[in-house]
This record gives structure tokens, sequence and C-alpha cells, in this order.
């Protein structure tokens, strides 16, 4: 395993910030020993666009700038964190991986300090979301850098929603309205669809914010303190129980996230929470996803934000964030990649062919002329200032992310559809975090 020393890093980010001057200026790659790959494990973008970008394109441009080839590989986002654990126990494995969520934070020990290109990137580009800090900083120093957060929004059918009193873009403001909505849809054979699966998505961006409407919480602002079995907990896990009995596909209990996308798209759910990628896809293939009446079924989508609860409304969007791994023997080549593809110029192509279903890391991307292309992304321009993250009331810390990867708080309103009392399930999901927290 190759040692770095404190030295040795910051001896590095200071390289990498005259080195990319001097890219720039020179026009000439640095010198990096002959053959010099650096591995980048991402997920299989639900934009295929921005995946064919990287290979066909900005792959080509880095090796060109940076000297280095890039070797791009794409797998199901499920199944990223097995393959960081089974790299970091074996000690090989891809130079840098792109984690979503928290899951950053779970393997701390193993990554480098990337400060210096995180706080540059941040004063740069108009400074980090706080999701993005949350996620990506352990307190004392940068263990990611954040790459871009995906904003999850519901997205909608217009005209159905029209017919049960929704008209002119209108969508249910309160839980209790978008139950009774469903209710009315689901009677017609247009159920709600939404997942309470092991999923890394749509399902935790469901049920935290949905916890926090109703005055649910993890734990104390101390970071320690579980406090998840409160009479708020309880409430929303009942109401949970009867909405998804009245107004969703039940079928959702073991969908992923890519099963309410098929479903939206070929016309038997409603509603679903998304990230954009529904109306994305419809727009890509106009003259494949249509309307029972024949029309295209982009012109019949809207988003919506979750609704309210008594304690209020709240979102949780998907960040993602490149680790670069301790074990990495290309780790000057690597930093090196990170500094150049979020440089600007080189981001912003990547941002492009996304359409609105990221947004960068920093504010300033909201700036971007993209989102004057299109009123129906409107919705994600700003999402991403509106996220709080698991873990609250305290820090979305290593503990925080072993409770998102262990499906706890999604668990909790899964084991209370399927039959358990609702107060036994949040028992259970509160012994399951005291494991956690001790």
């Amino acid at each position: 395993m190759t040692t770095v020393t404190r030295r040795h890093v910051l001896k590095s980010g200071t390289a990498l910030v005259g080195g990319m001057a001097g890219i720039l200026a020179t026009g000439r790659a640095p010198a990096f020993a002959q053959g010099t790959t650096v591995h980048w494990l991402r997920w299989t973008d639900f934009v295929p666009a921005s995946d064919q970008l990287l290979r066909n394109e900005i792959a080509k441009e880095g090796e060109k700038a940076l000297g280095i080839k890039l070797n791009i590989e794409t797998i199901n986002a499920n199944d990223i964190q097995a393959r960081v654990t089974s790299a970091i126990q074996s000690g090989s494995g891809p130079d840098v991986v792109c984690v979503l969520n928290n899951w950053g934070q779970l393997y701390g020990e193993s990554v480098i300090d990337v400060s210096d290109i995180a706080e540059e990137l941040g004063k740069g580009q108009g400074g980090f979301y706080e999701t993005s800090r949350a996620v990506a900083n352990d307190g004392k120093k940068w263990i990611a850098v954040p790459w871009c957060i995906v904003g999850l929004q519901i997205a909608y059918r217009k005209s159905w929603f029209a017919e049960i009193g929704y008209a002119d873009g209108k969508f249910p403001q309160t839980w209790e309205e978008y139950r009774e909505a469903g209710k009315k849809l689901k009677a017609k054979g247009r159920p709600i669809g939404q997942t309470l699966g092991h999923t890394f998505g749509d399902a935790p961006a469901f049920t935290y914010p949905y916890l926090w409407s109703w005055g649910g919480k993890e734990v104390e602002a101390d970071g320690k303190t579980v406090v998840l079995n409160s009479p708020a907990t309880v409430e929303s896990v009942k109401f949970m129980v009867a909405f998804w009995k009245d107004a969703h596909d039940e079928g959702g209990l073991a969908w992923d996230d890519s099963n309410n996308n098929r479903a939206f798209l070929s016309g038997t759910c409603s509603a679903t929470l998304n990230g954009a990628s529904i109306y994305i896809e419809a727009l890509r293939k106009p003259d494949t996803y249509k309307t029972e009446a024949g029309g295209q079924l982009k012109d019949d989508i809207l988003h919506a934000a979750l609704p309210k609860g008594p304690g209020g409304q709240f979102s949780y969007h998907v960040p993602f964030s490149n680790l670069l791994m301790r074990y990495s023997k290309n780790q000057d080549a690597a930093k090196k990649f990170l500094g150049w593809i979020h440089s600007r110029d080189v981001y912003d192509k990547w941002f492009v062919s996304q359409k609105g279903f990221s947004v960068g890391p920093t504010t300033d991307w909201e700036k971007h002329k993209l989102w004057g292309d299109d009123p129906i992304m409107l919705p994600y321009k700003q999402a991403a200032r509106t996220g709080r993250f698991a873990g609250y009331q305290g820090p979305s810390t290593r503990k925080a992310a072993e409770v998102v990867t262990k499906y706890i708080i999604i668990d909790m309103y899964a084991k209370a559809v399927q039959g358990m009392p609702a107060e036994d399930a949040v028992k259970w999901a509160e012994a399951e975090l005291t494991k956690v927290y001790v």
C-alpha cells in the first residue's frame, strides 16, 4: 500500500494548482509515467448521453491535457459500496470512486485528503451547497471532492391530476391532500409509484423528508442521542400504512430506482419521486412514449416538491462525490484529473449533457443558461438549496451513513406497511439506530 505523508499531500496540492495553470499556459500535458491510467468508477448514469460524453469526448480531452489515460467504468449504483469495500480490503481497485449519498463518510480512513482541490473548487465556483459539504467533509478536512447533486421532485401526469381537481399545474400541498388524490387515481388504475426498497436514491429521498415533515428525527443535535421513537414518528408510520394501501402501487416495496421510471413511462403510475430522468427520457424519445390519447408523454409531465406535513416541508437530494483511494498508486495523476475535470470549461460540457438532471456541487451552476431552455425543469434549478441530509438533527457522520446503508429508516416504514404495528416498527428502528450510535 502506498504511504502518503501530509507533506506529500500538501506538496501534491500545490503542484495541482500550479500544474493546472501550467497546462493552460503551455498547452502541454504534465509528465507522468508512460501509460499512466486513472481508473474512475462511477454509476451507470440515468442520462445515457452523459456517459457517452465522458467516454467519447472528455476522456480523450483528458488524455491530451493531462497525459493520462482515463478508464471509466460504470456499474449499477447499488453495487458501488460492495466494490469499494472489496477494493479497500484487497488494497487495489479504482483510483477514484464516485459515491452517492454520505457513503464517503464510511471510508474516511481509506481515502486521501482532497481539501486542496475542494477548497479551490468551492472558492472558484460560488461556494458549496450545504449538502455537498455535509457528505464530503468530515468536519476537519475534505474526504471527497463533491461532484454534483441530483435534485428530487415528484414527476406527475398533468392531465390525470387535472381530472381529479388539480388543473393548471396545481399539485397537492399536504400529505393528506396527496393521499386523497392518490386514492382517486388508484381507483382509476393510476396509483402513485414509490419504492420502499433497498435502493440508493428514491427510497431515502422519500422516507427521510417524509419523517422530518412529521417532526420526527434520528438524533438530537449532539449527533449521539437517539430520539427516533417519538409520537411524531409513530404518527408518520401510521399515516404511511394507510397512504400506501389507499394510494400506492403496493408492488413498490420491491422496486429499485429504475422501476418507477419504467412504471411511469409505461403509464401504470401517475406520480413518483424522481430525479427528472423520466422527463428527460420522454424528451429523448418523444415518439416512443405516448399518452393514452396518442400525445407525446413529455407534454403531460410536470414536477412538484414533496408535500408538507405537520412538522414542515423538506427534501433530500442525492449528492455524488469523488473519493481518491489511499491504496491508489496513481495519486498524483488522479489529483490532477480531479482538478481538471472540475475546471469550469470541462465540467460545463458534462453539466449541459445532464439537461438539469444534476445541479452542480456549487451554487454558480444555478446561473447557467441551461436553466432557460425548459421551464418544466425549473423546479430542479435551486432544489439543492432546500435539502436536509441523513443524520438530522445531528451532522451527517459515519454513523448517519451507516444508518443509510442499512436502510433502517426505509425499513421502518416498509415493515409497518407489511403488517408490523406502527409502534413496534418504530421501536425496532430505534433499537437499530441505538446499535449504530452507541
